[in-house]
């Protein structure tokens, strides 16, 4: 691991400056909250910056705030482990996203903001043998390689997944993603915030350098009903091989505004329209839901050793419509 500065700003504006101002000299900084994320890759000699920028003990930003039209409001700093506790009954896809994620000692420190943020999981990234397409290579080596855990959507170019299960329930609740920078800050919607391969191959968000995530928003949700599920090989920490959100508004006892975001399918949480289309408008039971799940696979492009994937997408997405309804989905006496 390569020697680097360690800069601990005491302000949220200082962090930004001293990340620009890095950029300016030629050096290479990161941001890090917990730190989880980047000492795996300084580990895997993924990353060598000449200096980070420690935001840990920053006083700011680090609660969840509820405002009076309903709003929450979510810090960039408050835990995986702060969210589940905090918003199991207000935000229940969130809470669930963030109660599976990684093992309790993680979530005890891994911050919301660096779960977002999070690099591909990818293995011909992460290692320091490949120079796969996001490293500056000249082609995605899992199309064509070891590509059972990658994408089964979007998968044209690159074939990464998008870690983050809190990314695929904020984009279910159209959540806003909120950012500082020196030259002003910026307000994404959830599904703007991630940024396919074909956009930009050397990043999977829509931060600029230096520009660091300070909240995340969440409209009031009187009405909303909404579910997280994921499926895993052990029930103990992995990642997943499918997961899905479902958010929607009931309205005289059918679902309106449906939201059914896939996760660990696709470089970005993916959104399953024409499964939304299906259960618009109409009240969820096990026949609909099934259906619905069918539907989610439209546009899937498997890969040699991914098809596998697709039967858990359907079933994942089936599972959290029926969760997010209040009725069985199978998945009770594990949980």
């Amino acid at each position: 691991m390569k020697n680097f500065e360690r800069v601990q700003p005491r302000s949220w504006d200082e962090a930004a400056s001293a990340l620009a101002a890095a950029l300016k000299s030629g050096k290479s900084a990161e941001a890090k909250g917990a730190g989880t994320e980047l000492l795996d890759r300084l580990k895997e000699y993924n990353l060598a910056p000449d200096q980070v920028v420690d935001l840990r003990r920053l006083s700011s930003h680090n609660s969840i705030l509820r405002n009076s039209s309903g709003g929450i409001s979510i810090g960039a700093l408050v835990t995986l482990s702060a969210v589940a506790s905090g918003l199991r009954k207000d935000l229940p896809a969130l809470a669930d996203a963030c109660e599976g994620a990684a093992t309790p000692q993680i979530r005890n420190a891994a911050t919301l903001a660096g779960n977002l943020c999070q690099r591909p999981r990818c293995w011909y990234f992460r290692s320091s043998e490949f120079q796969c397409l996001k490293k500056g290579g000249v082609e995605c080596l899992a199309k064509s390689g070891e590509n059972e855990f990658h994408a089964v959507f979007g998968n044209n170019t690159c074939a990464i997944v998008h870690p983050s299960a809190a990314g695929v329930a904020l984009v279910a609740l159209n959540a806003r993603i909120e950012t500082l920078a020196p030259g002003g800050g910026r307000t994404f919607a959830a599904a703007d915030f991630f940024v396919r391969p074909e956009v930009d191959i050397f990043a999977e968000n829509a931060l600029k350098p230096g520009e660091l995530v300070v909240d995340i928003h969440v409209d009031r949700l009187e009405g909303v009903r909404s579910a997280y599920r994921k499926i895993k090989q052990k029930q103990a920490f992995d990642w997943p091989l499918a997961d899905a959100a479902v958010v929607w508004r009931e309205t005289g006892g059918v679902a309106r505004d449906v939201r059914i975001v896939i996760g660990s399918a696709a470089p970005v949480p993916w959104r399953a329209k024409a499964a939304e289309a299906l259960v618009e408008g109409k009240r969820i039971d096990a026949a609909l839901a099934a259906k619905a799940g069918e539907a989610a696979l439209e546009g899937a492009t498997p890969l040699g050793k991914n098809a596998y994937k697709l039967p858990m997408v359907a079933a994942v997405v089936r599972r959290t419509l029926l969760a997010s309804a209040g009725l069985p989905d199978g998945t009770e006496e594990h949980r």
